[in-house]
């Protein structure tokens, strides 16, 4: 089997851990990194993560244009960078490059052009892209078509200085078709990763669904599996949600 080959949009604190385990991934051949900072330009991630070869050029955003994507050809974008990220590499979809976009938070507007680049190439949309909050969007799901009636709220712990709710409870609430200011409960202490927890209250009885990320690292496992999964399928519109459901009905093993 061919590596297949990748690029990482993001260089930040997740995108950095997320390159990390890329960069151990002996089936991916990194090709390059671009980020919207220009403290790294020509210099190589390899080193940066502290390898004693040079491999992975970093790039910043305003080097890129059409034709950088026919000079360093890669066969998967995957997005960590930002809101405006998936704007950069608008010509992507044209060369048929896939994309795998994790931003937690997107709009109806950029999820729609990420629709539009789908009807050329390959796209996977997950504001969270690790496989166990994956896991337990698809048990919700499952223990709510069993129990109707349940009240369920949804609680997300985050580190100190996140702002907003975040995009994986948004999600969650949005599946199961809850209100978000009536339903999600947020709190903001120390340096949680991120833990979500999903509580059905039964009578006489209560149910908890709990994930915890305990290391970033956690996105870019995922990251990596979303991309062997994706690097042969055709066009289309595609999510975590939809991949571990699939697998969970073939009973299919993840892990």
């Amino acid at each position: 089997m061919n590596k297949i080959k990748v690029g990482l949009f993001g260089f930040g604190k997740t995108g950095r851990m997320v390159a990390e385990e890329i960069m151990k991934e002996s089936n991916i051949d990194f090709i390059w990194i671009v980020r919207r900072s220009k403290i790294h330009n020509n210099k190589y991630a390899s080193r940066l993560l502290g390898y004693e070869f040079d491999t992975t050029p970093i790039f910043s955003t305003d080097q890129i244009n059409e034709l950088f994507f026919k000079k360093y050809p890669v066969d998967i974008i995957i997005d960590f960078s930002g809101i405006s990220g998936y704007k950069t590499y608008v010509e992507a979809p044209h060369l048929g490059i896939k994309i795998i976009s994790a931003i937690s938070k997107l709009d109806r507007e950029s999820i729609h052009t990420l629709k539009e680049y789908s009807k050329e190439s390959a796209v996977l949309y997950s504001p969270n892209i690790t496989i166990g909050v994956n896991f337990l969007l698809v048990a919700s799901q499952v223990l709510q078509s069993i129990a109707p009636h349940a009240d369920i709220e949804i609680v997300e712990e985050h580190f100190r200085d996140k702002h907003g709710t975040s995009g994986t409870a948004l999600k969650i609430a949005d599946t199961l078709g809850l209100e978000t200011n009536k339903h999600v409960n947020s709190i903001r202490v120390g340096g949680i990763v991120g833990k979500h927890e999903v509580i059905f209250g039964l009578p006489n009885q209560t149910i908890r669904l709990v994930h915890e990320s305990i290391n970033r690292r956690a996105f870019g496992q995922g990251a990596i599996f979303a991309a062997k999964w994706i690097v042969d399928k055709p066009a289309g519109f595609y999510s975590m949600e939809s991949i571990i459901s699939y697998m969970f009905k073939q009973n299919i093993p993840v892990y």
